[in-house]
């Protein structure tokens, strides 16, 4: 039976996306891995179908500052790709990157950004190759947008383009371990729900 919302999906069907997401994030890793120089391992995956709200609270709180990469997707899945970090994992690569330390957003400079970007751009088209050979589908993406902000404003994004299909988010979360400590990020994967359906059906769920 095909689903009208997020939230219609059965447990065989999360479960199903938890295992893809898996595997995309674990390419994610790889790329990570050697654009940083460094072994980086991921938490076990998990995959929720969240509210507004409940998103909120479970990454953080409504004005917590969090960088953010959007890309849209197109061709045989249509929909939105959003990667989240916080200040940690910013610092964290960019002092590996460039080789400077930065504890607030409001330091970095223009390098520092457009180094960002490219981290979320690297991790986003890692995970959807890795998701597009599996499921067997094309997926383009567009320019990605990136951007520092509170995260309530940021969370108003996907709502706003498919609040018309769905008030839920589809949130993955699996995070980046290197040299010991965990580095939180938050990938929302959201197809319209055409897409979503057709997924499904391509997975045999």
């Amino acid at each position: 039976m095909k689903i009208k919302h997020y939230d219609d999906m059965n447990l065989q069907e999360l479960d199903v996306m938890r295992e893809i997401s898996s595997i995309g994030t674990s390419h994610a890793a790889t790329a990570l891995s050697q654009l940083l120089q460094k072994e980086i391992r991921i938490s076990i995956p998990q995959v929720s179908i969240l509210g507004y709200n409940e998103a909120l609270s479970r990454i953080g709180n409504a004005e917590v500052i969090v960088a953010a990469t959007l890309v849209k997707m197109d061709q045989d899945v249509e929909g939105l790709m959003l990667f989240l970090f916080d200040m940690d994992f910013a610092s964290t690569v960019l002092e590996i990157l460039l080789g400077q330390k930065y504890t607030s957003f409001e330091e970095m400079d223009h390098m520092a950004y457009s180094a960002l970007e490219e981290v979320g751009n690297i991790i986003i088209c890692s995970y959807i190759n890795a998701f597009s050979k599996l499921v067997d589908v094309d997926i383009t993406l567009s320019v990605p947008s990136s951007t520092v902000n509170m995260l309530g404003g940021i969370l108003t994004v996907p709502i706003a383009e498919y609040g018309y299909e769905t008030d839920k988010l589809m949130y993955f979360n699996a995070d980046f371990v290197m040299d010991g400590r965990n580095l939180s990020d938050w990938l929302l994967m959201l197809p319209d729900i055409k897409s979503l359906n057709a997924i499904l059906e391509k997975l045999g769920v």
